[in-house]
């Protein structure tokens, strides 16, 4: 970088240690999104995750002055988020799939409450990850992958500096050193760290979904016909699709089904008789790595508004498991940009 290069690129930064609150903007706005995306992984949560990108611009605000230049402003973000995110887990419960923290429920028995705080892992919307490299020269984790429900419930069994050891090196790709120092650990700790973590990830026996675009020619089926089963409320072609040990979530109700028979006595003797007629339309939409459906639900008066948003967990041998997200108040929907009412 050439003299004049490197002083227009310092301007931003004299102005904003001046206290110039647009050209701090200009400094970190093009890392908001990563710095983002990384707070989720941490937390398990998008909401936790805005919070906590607001407490790390914060700090980065008030803490400008002993920036020294000597790692890229990048590093210096990321070490201020991971600390900020490590800081905010001693303050927040461990996020789960709903199916570990909640009993399995018996489809005869009337629903539990829907709850009001939210322990279970979140659906990130993959536009959130769009622009970034597939991988970096030191990731181990495809970008995609990383933002799955059972990668973010597999990051959430680990201690906080396993989790971001892991993290950093296998879905970011910082070198060693660099990583390091973002955590404030030596190499030799750092490394450590980093094992320890990768055999946890290793005995949690999570698989890489199919990539987006290049689902075979079954797996396309299988989704079709989940689709049209859904939309005919045919209990009987929904099961089909289904593994025989499917599991049947259904966040904010503290309570899922598991196994063919209960989802299908769920369905018919409950969830098909909750409104006459049961008219719901599916829409294909991208979310947590997986194969994704906005549902949008009938209402007496003829209109198709937001219902749920059905992440899929999707196996050689069937559908494995539905994590059906209830949405009451359109909030979820409007994280995805997604209207609250579909045009017929």
């Amino acid at each position: 970088m050439n003299a004049a290069s490197y002083e227009a690129a310092s301007l931003p930064l004299e102005r904003a240690r001046a206290g110039d609150p647009e050209a701090f903007g200009q400094l970190v706005e093009p890392y908001r999104r990563e710095l983002l995306v990384h707070c989720y992984r941490i937390l398990g949560s998008f909401e936790d995750a805005e919070d906590l990108l607001q407490e790390t611009l914060l700090r980065a605000w008030k803490r400008l002055d002993t920036y020294e230049q000597r790692a890229s402003l990048r590093a210096w973000l990321y070490r201020i988020a991971t600390n900020a995110c490590l800081d905010g887990l001693d303050a927040r419960r461990r996020r789960g799939l709903p199916r570990e923290l909640y009993p399995r429920g018996d489809p005869s028995q009337p629903l539990p409450a829907p709850l009001v705080e939210a322990r279970w892992i979140e659906p990130l919307p993959e536009e959130w990850i769009d622009g970034q490299p597939e991988a970096y020269p030191e990731a181990r984790t495809e970008i995609r992958e990383s933002i799955t429900l059972a990668f973010a419930a597999a990051l959430q069994r680990l201690p906080g500096r396993q989790r971001a050891a892991l993290l950093l090196r296998d879905v970011l790709g910082w070198e060693t050193g660099e990583a390091a120092r973002i955590l404030g650990m030596s190499p030799a700790a750092m490394n450590s760290a980093l094992q320890r973590a990768r055999s946890s990830l290793k005995q949690s026996g999570r698989t890489r979904p199919p990539a987006r675009g290049q689902l075979d020619a079954a797996h396309a089926e299988l989704l079709e016909r989940y689709v049209a089963a859904w939309e005919k409320a045919d209990a009987a072609a929904l099961v089909a699709v289904l593994r025989e040990d499917v599991a049947l979530t259904m966040p904010p109700l503290p309570v899922w089904f598991g196994g063919r028979t209960d989802v299908r006595n769920f369905l018919e003797q409950v969830l098909f008789k909750s409104f006459d007629p049961f008219r719901v339309r599916l829409v294909s939409v991208r979310a947590a790595g997986a194969p994704s459906f906005a549902v949008y639900q009938l209402d007496p008066r003829g209109v198709y508004r937001a219902a749920a948003l059905h992440v899929l967990t999707l196996e050689d041998d069937g559908i494995a498991a539905v994590d059906d997200f209830l949405t009451f108040d359109g909030l979820l929907f409007n994280r995805f940009r997604l209207p609250l009412v579909l045009d017929r």
